[in-house]
């Protein structure tokens, strides 16, 4: 009998101590991002940032690095306790009948949050989305900070993948597309650890 995938879960390129996420930005910050391994004087700390841990998620939202702004795709290696205190600390981006109280107590608690998840569709190669939602993180004040300053360990431009795997699916080649994908896993968030960002 075949178990039905959950409809929220995080999927993700992990080792046992850092966990894969994934941005694109112009080359004014990809470009000396991933050369120094950490964000640049112009990467804005007291802006809203959005991390997604889903390779082809980031894809999709960046087409293959071919959108404005968003040329440079980076692979950030961040601490898994960075990325769990994020979560710890989230409220869903939007409001929820039957998970939050009221309306008016979600507003409190996004506004004194300082990261937020959306649960968006997730994609297959073609971009096309999939029945289960994949997690988008946006960071802002002390989470932001921390994610620069503290919870990366590395930054990896994998602009030249992202092109190459768009190639291989362009010509019709899945199979070489999907061996270069990065192995995404369920990741391992403790029970129950989700429940305050979905029914």
């Amino acid at each position: 009998m075949t178990v039905a995938e959950p409809r929220h879960q995080i999927r993700a390129l992990y080792t046992a101590s850092t966990v894969t996420v994934y941005q694109a930005y112009g080359s004014e910050i990809g470009l000396p991002a991933a050369r120094h391994g950490r964000f640049p004087a112009a990467w804005q700390r007291d802006r809203m940032t959005w991390i997604k841990p889903s390779f082809l998620w980031m894809m999709y939202r960046c087409g293959w690095g071919s959108k404005d702004g968003q040329e440079t795709v980076l692979a950030i290696e961040i601490t898994r306790e960075g990325f769990e205190w994020a979560l710890e600390h989230a409220c869903l981006a939007h409001y929820e009948h039957g998970l939050h109280p009221d309306c008016a107590t979600w507003k409190r608690q996004l506004k004194r949050s300082p990261a937020r998840v959306q649960w968006d569709p997730e994609r297959d190669l073609h971009l096309q989305p999939l029945p289960h939602r994949s997690l988008q993180l946006g960071l802002t004040g002390e989470a932001a900070q921390r994610y620069a300053d503290v919870w990366t360990v590395s930054i990896t431009d994998i602009t030249p993948l992202a092109h190459t795997i768009h190639d291989h699916v362009r010509d019709g080649d899945l199979t070489a597309a999907r061996r270069l994908l990065p192995a995404e896993h369920s990741y391992p968030v403790p029970e129950g650890g989700l429940d305050h960002l979905h029914r």
